[in-house]
């Protein structure tokens, strides 16, 4: 039996982390995007709304992943969230931290490839504007905190990168899915 495939999608504000899901679910069904619980405000879609007390609940369980605190929000990777999204198919997990990474594929068994999709501030910059974010001032601080943790993890191995000025989201969400396909062929073998 193949292990569970799931996809880690890192890099900064507006590097393409939605465009590149979207790509990979028109590719193929079988992914998804792996909606977070979010306790906060602001944007919902792609995230699973919950209260502060759902939070709680899941922490005095064991269930929560990671979280971490954004935009003055809380997000959170829970375990029977990951469990649904696998029964569904292949998650495509948007994480920002590398730390989020590391306890993602070490608190949750799995074929994780991760991939670091990447774009200069200014492109962050004009896709956010672009996109009519009321908060572009903060994911700007979010890329240079993105920048900042790639620094302070030199080691990092990537299975994959993509420079989103430079592919497009089809061929990126192709590159991925090729990526998975030779990591099933691998574990077969």
């Amino acid at each position: 039996m193949n292990p569970k495939q799931g996809v880690i999608l890192y890099g900064p504000p507006a590097s393409g982390k939605d465009t590149v899901t979207t790509a990979l679910t028109e590719l193929h069904s079988k992914y998804a995007q792996f909606a977070r619980l979010k306790v906060g405000t602001g944007k919902s879609a792609g995230y699973r709304m919950g209260t502060a007390e759902q939070l709680h609940e899941l922490e005095a369980a064991g269930d929560v992943v990671y979280a971490n605190t954004r935009y003055g929000n809380t997000y959170a990777i829970d375990r029977p969230g990951v469990d649904a999204a696998f029964a569904a198919g292949v998650p495509v997990v948007h994480l920002g931290q590398i730390d989020g990474i590391r306890a993602l594929v070490d608190g949750y068994p799995a074929d994780w490839s991760v991939v670091l999709l990447w774009c200069p501030r200014e492109v962050t910059e004009q896709r956010s504007a672009g996109r009519g974010d009321s908060d572009t001032a903060a994911r700007l601080a979010a890329w240079e905190a993105t920048r900042e943790d790639l620094e302070a993890h030199p080691g990092m191995v990537w299975d994959l990168t993509v420079d989103t000025t430079e592919a497009a989201p089809q061929n990126a969400a192709r590159l991925i899915d090729q990526l998975l396909v030779q990591r099933a062929g691998a574990t077969t073998a």
